[in-house]
Parts: C-alpha cells; sequence; structure tokens
C-alpha cells in the first residue's frame, strides 16, 4: 500500500485488503529528524504494521539521518535520493554491478 497515512489510506484497508507491505508517505519522512509529530507517526505505523505481520518501507530518505532514524526504529525498508535518482535499466543494471563487486 503505498503512501500510507495520507490521502485515501485508512487503518481499515490494512484488514480489508490482502497486502504484505506499506509505505509511510515521505511527507513523514522528510522532516522527522527535527519534528516529533513525523516520529511519532513513522514509529506508530511500524508499531501497527509489525504486529499485523506487515513490512514497512519509508520512501523519500534523502539524509543519511533520516536512514539512521529509520534503522533505529526498525524499519523494514527505504527508498530515496540518498541511495539514488531514478535511472533507467541500462543504468540500474550498471549501477547494480558496481555495488556487487563489494560483496563476497
Amino acid at each position: 500500500m503505498d503512501d500510507f497515512g495520507t490521502g485515501y489510506s485508512s487503518l481499515a484497508y490494512l484488514k480489508r485488503l490482502p497486502v504484505h507491505e506499506i509505505k509511510v508517505d515521505r511527507s513523514f519522512v522528510k522532516d522527522m529528524e527535527a519534528n516529533h509529530e513525523d516520529r511519532s507517526i513513522i514509529e506508530s505505523t511500524l508499531a501497527i504494521a509489525h504486529e499485523l505481520g506487515l513490512r514497512v518501507v519509508a520512501e523519500g530518505v534523502e539524509r543519511k539521518k533520516n536512514l539512521d532514524l529509520l534503522v533505529q526504529m526498525g524499519c523494514d525498508f527505504a527508498q530515496g535520493f540518498y541511495f539514488s535518482r531514478p535511472m533507467d535499466i541500462d543504468h540500474l543494471k550498471i549501477w547494480l554491478k558496481s555495488r556487487n563487486k563489494y560483496r563476497h
């Protein structure tokens, strides 16, 4: 479920739809370092999702501090410009190959 916590997403959907993963909207992630309310919403979302057996993706991660906080909170996955800007498939293959050469 994309953009969880905004627009038409609802807690009721979590029990009605066959979802396995939710994405926390970037609007909560971008200011989470300074904004206690955003941080609380993310922590609460993680607690509910994990209690229901769902994975959580935080979108809009642009700074290492955001990532560090999300890891500390127990977020399962993150995406955003901190990792990479959007790219086409050919550039993605090159990027993945360059990252895999450091893994054994």
